[in-house]
């Protein structure tokens, strides 16, 4: 099979396209892929680093508040939409692909919109409960509609070709069990949390924690706490452990910029304290975690809000809009979910029943019904 994969501009668009990628690979090896996205993406780093093919195409989204500095780049933008019909043109005649696959973002736009003109079996997959711009129009003209959730239907409506597929999550995330991860952080069986904020952090998640911690440390409760405070917290959020007297590293605590063992941390904890990506909650289901939730408010469409509440509506999950929190909130609920394990068993374990374990037979399925129809 000769798959064209089209999406980035994020983590969240560019992941699954190469978790697609892989699918389609194991189960046809000399499948030969090519993926499209901007050259000033994220796509253009991590694509050629996982070992593809990469071809760019120069696609911007239009900024809605007016300025200056927004007007200029709307008319870079406007520029980029004239020559990116014909430069998707160009990709898919001298690829030749058997389908042509979108997983989100401005750049998936004309290469998918180009190959169904072309009568190129087309298929996209949207990961969020609130779609994307770019795959409400493109679910007018392609053959197949993957969801993460069955709840984006209510945006996207019923008269389409779709499948629930899920999101596909890391393998590795499922290797370790809790002893494990607790043992290999130098942890004991308490309660644990982790939490964080992405990788340039959040500073609504850094101030409430910091707050937490303060918190469970007075008051002697036997807590582990994994926190990472990215990027924006490089310098306030060891000041306040400084000024709180709380050790960044101990056999309570592990409090670092960044979190690069993430399947342990994950592993480890009984309540993730975090934002609402698709990927994280997909991780999330899979491994059956209790979650506060504080969604992002400075993404399209409110789209992170719509993923939590999903699982906030099956009890499997805590949210809290960014607006409303207060850390003393966060503390009472910390604090009764510490008092009562059972309330994270039950959040637990409806978190694992929104997991869909065939997430990569269902992918496969749906791309081959497009392909050999």
């Amino acid at each position: 099979m000769r798959a064209l994969i089209t999406g980035g501009g994020t983590g969240g668009h560019i992941n699954p396209a190469l978790a697609i990628a892989s699918i389609i690979g194991e189960h046809e090896p000399d499948s030969v892929f090519l993926f499209a996205g901007t050259p000033f993406g994220m796509e253009a780093r991590l694509v050629p680093q996982a070992g593809y093919d990469f071809a760019p195409i120069k696609v911007k989204g239009f900024q809605r508040s007016l300025s200056f500095e927004n007007i200029k780049k709307n008319i870079q933008a406007a520029g980029y939409l004239v020559t990116s019909g014909p430069r998707a043109n160009e990709i898919i005649k001298n690829f030749k692909p058997d389908v042509v696959i979108g997983t989100g973002g401005y750049v998936s736009g004309p290469v998918v919109r180009q190959a169904a003109k072309k009568g190129i079996p087309t298929v996209i997959h949207e990961q969020n409960a609130y779609p994307g711009v770019t795959t409400r129009i493109l679910t007018k003209s392609v053959n197949k509609v993957m969801l993460t959730v069955k709840e984006a239907l209510d945006y996207l409506g019923n008269d389409i070709d779709y499948t629930v597929t899920g999101l596909p999550v890391r393998a590795e995330i499922l290797k370790k069990n809790k002893a494990e991860a607790r043992k290999e952080l130098g942890f004991d069986d308490s309660f644990t949390i982790l939490s964080f904020g992405g990788s340039l952090g959040a500073g609504c998640i850094n101030d409430t924690m910091a707050e937490v911690i303060r918190y469970t440390r007075a008051n002697d409760m036997n807590i582990n706490h994994i926190h990472g405070y990215g990027g924006m917290g490089k310098d306030s959020f060891p000041a306040a452990m400084k000024k709180y007297n709380v050790p960044m590293k101990s056999d309570r605590t592990r409090i670092s910029e960044y979190i690069n063992d993430m399947d342990t941390c994950m592993a480890a904890a009984d309540l993730v304290i975090c934002r609402s990506g698709a990927t994280t909650l997909a991780e999330l289901e899979a491994m059956g975690k209790a979650s506060i939730l504080i969604p992002s408010p400075i993404v399209a469409g409110n789209h992170q809000y719509h993923n939590a509440m999903v699982l906030g509506k099956v009890g499997a999950a805590i949210v809290i809009e960014q607006k409303d929190v207060k850390s003393e909130e966060v503390i009472k609920i910390v604090e009764d979910l510490y008092d009562n394990p059972e309330k994270v068993v039950e959040m637990s374990e409806h978190s694992r029943s929104l997991s869909i374990k065939d997430t990569s037979e269902r992918i496969w399925n749906t791309i081959k019904s497009a392909v050999y129809k």
